[in-house]
């Protein structure tokens, strides 16, 4: 703890955007409370953007990078110019890769393995691939594979899935809490194609930022944050696009790759380094559904980028 009181600092930052509505306006009532009695300055915050720039915390991270936002409802690519500047590559068209994780891993019953009983859903398909033997037993289509976009869908992986978890069942006889021999590989095979999906659409964004610009080419950084970051297989998938490319990758520590207080506390440093102009904020700043930056995938697409 640091021991301080609210005597000992400058500002409060808040979150205003996006999220759940009621959460947004419990904690921007709270906030505006004390900015008004300790007359302290209120710094909105965009939930997304700080999620992507909670990373410059712990690494040395230069304006432009590139951010991949990966949680249990989001999927985004987004090249991030400065704290308060982003444009928006890719975003998720249907489920996100988080959200897919934990409806695949209560389908395949891993918490029925007393290991995994306490475990997310993502982190138990992370911990059973690994004891896969064949992680290429099962197959898995590339999603949006002639889309020239930087955009996600994760529905068809999930979709396939259940085509062969319901197949082995069939197969192997199975009925009420048993799991499939073959658990793990399965796992394996969906997790894989998930990071497949996720490098595919990473390496056109960089290249897309390549071709227009948009990073310094001798200083090409990717900052991969959200919880579906803390999955190290998928982590270190995105590695290896950024070998390929000549990037660094980045991300938070766990600890901050999931929500939490730091990232928004951080992002108001930020703003505050900036000079950023904060207007009073009331009850109206609030917004549940705010998109991330300035919205480019029509660009993306038009650009046509073969990768």
């Amino acid at each position: 703890m640091a021991k301080l009181s609210l005597k000992d600092i400058d500002a409060i930052a808040v979150t205003v955007k996006p999220g759940l509505l009621i959460s947004l306006q419990i904690g921007v009532k709270y906030a505006m409370y004390h900015a008004r009695t300790h007359n302290k300055l209120l710094i909105p915050i965009h939930h997304m953007e700080a999620h992507a720039l909670v990373a410059r915390m712990y690494y040395n991270i230069s304006f432009p990078f590139l951010t991949l936002l990966i949680s249990g409802g989001n999927s985004m690519l987004a090249l991030v110019k400065n704290v308060d500047d982003f444009l928006l590559l890719g975003d998720t068209l249907d489920n996100a890769p988080g959200e897919i994780l934990d409806k695949a891993a209560r389908r395949m019953k891993l918490r029925n393995i007393p290991a995994y009983s306490k475990l997310a859903g993502g982190q138990s398909i992370e911990m059973a691939a690994r004891h896969s033997i064949n992680p290429y037993l099962f197959k898995f289509p590339l999603p949006l594979a002639r889309n020239r976009d930087c955009s996600f869908s994760f529905s068809g992986l999930k979709d396939a899935l259940m085509q062969h978890l319901l197949r082995k069942e069939k197969e192997h006889g199975i009925v009420g809490d048993g799991l499939i021999p073959e658990v793990n590989d399965l796992c394996a095979g969906f997790q894989l194609a998930i990071a497949e999906h996720l490098g595919h659409r990473t390496e056109r964004a960089v290249v897309f930022c390549e071709e227009n610009n948009l990073l310094d080419r001798n200083h090409k950084s990717i900052v991969v944050s959200g919880g579906v970051a803390c999955n190290d297989f998928i982590f270190k998938g995105i590695q290896l696009i950024g070998d390929k490319l000549g990037c660094n990758v980045y991300r938070p520590p766990p600890k901050v790759c999931t929500d939490n207080g730091i990232m928004i506390a951080w992002n108001g440093i930020e703003k505050l380094k900036k000079r950023s102009n904060f207007e009073n904020i009331t009850l109206k700043d609030v917004d549940p559904s705010a998109p991330l930056g300035t919205n480019i995938i029509d660009k993306v697409k038009t650009a046509n980028i073969h990768v």
